[in-house]
């Protein structure tokens, strides 16, 4: 197959899509493909196969808003150009975060008619919105720890956040941005000391808060491939939280498949999976993030439609757990996109 693969981009997550974007260039290629890697951030510009070897590993925090701010948002749609993409059979999309994950790509795609991976607008756009999510989950009976939301926009002060926290979700609480992924901006607050911080921190990313409930216990993930459960990844990061660094850093988590979990609690939690990427109209492949309290209540944290492929992610490891090699999972992705669009269009 001819395959483009969409990478970089201009959100807080760009240096994970390269690092992501790298792996996917070298699994397809490597699986006999012809392959086109284009970073969006620079209009459709192929990259060269020297350059995408020489990405480096992520680092330990995502970029600034500030080196963000110097990439055109014109140069993403001139990616998306339908007369340079007319000869690939499929787009495998690998971008995180921003305009590559909340559906914006996957529209300009569907009005160039060119078959591309992972979930379709609405899918990719209510799973970007955290609050959006969690309202589908709780009409369809998934759990989700208790949440609220906060807007800048209302200027909210800490002490009226403060007392919002102790009269809901109570404390410890997490803090992340609304439509941000990869724990980028993201918060665990003990107590109102912490408060502050969170929350400045939070709104660097986006005029909306997500507030949730912490759930103690263990984290696990179902990542899914068509419309199957891979078998469960416990993740377990030094110090307690997943965050940025702990995902992206090797030797920060330790990331346990096949999950010491009994065999019926591992299909509850999969079932879970299963039915909140449903719930949002998902397709092709995705993770679903769980928590698993105390007394075995698992409990839906978010779906992300456009999970990490780097060489710490999960997806490839549950895939490999499950026979699955790299190459094989990645051409697997794509036949699913080009089956789906053939589908489509015959409706």
């Amino acid at each position: 197959m001819k395959i483009a693969v969409l990478m970089g981009g201009t959100s807080a997550e760009r240096d994970v899509s390269l690092a992501s974007g790298a792996g996917v260039v070298s699994g397809l290629k490597a699986a006999g493909h012809d392959v086109i890697p284009i970073d969006t951030a620079r209009g459709y510009k192929a990259l060269k196969m020297e350059e995408v070897k020489q990405i480096s590993q992520v680092k330990a925090q995502p970029p600034s808003i500030e080196e963000l701010a110097k990439y055109a948002g014109e140069l993403t749609i001139k990616a998306i150009n339908p007369a340079d993409l007319r000869g690939v059979d499929v787009v495998f999309i690998i971008l995180h975060g921003g305009a590559g994950e909340n559906g914006t790509i996957q529209a300009l795609l569907d009005l160039a008619c060119i078959p591309y991976t992972g979930s379709g607008v609405l899918a990719s756009a209510l799973a970007m919105d955290k609050y959006m999510s969690k309202q589908i989950f709780l009409a369809n009976n998934i759990p989700t720890p208790d949440f609220f939301i906060v807007d800048r926009d209302e200027k909210p002060t800490n002490d009226s956040i403060d007392k919002k926290i102790r009269q809901g979700v109570g404390y410890p609480a997490i803090i992340k941005p609304n439509c941000q992924g990869s724990s980028v901006g993201l918060s665990f607050v003990k107590d109102v000391s912490e408060l502050a911080i969170a929350v400045e921190l939070g709104f660097r990313y986006d005029s909306r808060l997500l507030i949730e409930k912490y759930i103690a216990g263990r984290e696990f993930t179902v990542s899914v491939l068509g419309d199957e459960p891979l078998p469960l990844v416990e993740i377990v990061p030094e110090g307690g939280l997943y965050d940025y660094e702990h995902k992206y850093i090797a030797g920060k988590t330790n990331k346990v498949c096949p999950v010491n979990l009994p065999e019926d609690l591992q299909k509850m939690i999969q079932t879970i999976g299963i039915n909140a990427f449903r719930a949002l109209g998902c397709r092709g492949f995705g993770r679903v993030d769980c928590r698993l309290a105390e007394n075995d209540q698992p409990y839906c944290l978010e779906v992300n439609t456009l999970p990490g492929m780097t060489a710490t992610s999960l997806v490839p490891k549950a895939a490999r757990v499950a026979g699955m090699e790299f190459p094989q999972l990645l051409e697997r992705i794509c036949r699913i996109a080009i089956d789906d669009f053939k589908a489509r269009e015959k409706s």
